[in-house]
């Protein structure tokens, strides 16, 4: 698996301690910024890496910002992203089981660093179940690909 990790200003310090989780999972990341916590536009990061994800170069991504809202819906503008915005660990692991979600968002001003590492670990290694749910994400493909 090969993750894409960005964030704006609002998520640089939790996006550090995402990425410290992916080296010990030994998944391979690439870190797309930002670095500073001087305001930048979370567009400018959504976008470029949810369109990573969609083409191919990346299997998913992890976005982060203040709250994960403007994140996941800057991703969400992508044809072929599901974006999740995850705050517990329940809805992390179902929304890659049901959803199949390629990009997960936090918000670091939401919660702390032991609760985002547990979401971003369980959406990390939990697998999509198919079945059914294939069936209403191939409805929601189709809808986009009008």
């Amino acid at each position: 698996m090969k993750v894409a990790v960005a964030a704006d200003h609002g998520g640089v310090h939790l996006k550090g301690e995402i990425v410290s989780l992916l080296e010990e999972l030994g998944i391979e990341y690439e870190d797309f910024g930002c670095d500073c916590e001087t305001s930048v536009d979370y567009p400018d990061y959504a976008l470029p890496v949810a369109e990573k994800v969609a083409n191919g170069e990346f299997d998913r991504a992890i976005l982060i910002c203040g709250t994960g809202i403007g994140m996941s819906i800057a991703a969400n503008k992508v044809k072929g992203i599901r974006c999740a915005l995850c705050h517990d660990v329940f809805s992390a692991k179902v929304t890659r089981e049901h959803n199949d979600t390629n990009i997960l968002a936090m918000g670091e001003r939401v919660i702390g660093p032991g609760l985002a590492r547990e979401i971003a670990k369980t959406w990390l290694t939990t697998e999509f179940l198919g079945g059914r749910h294939q069936r209403r994400i191939g409805k929601i493909d189709e809808y986009e690909n009008k």
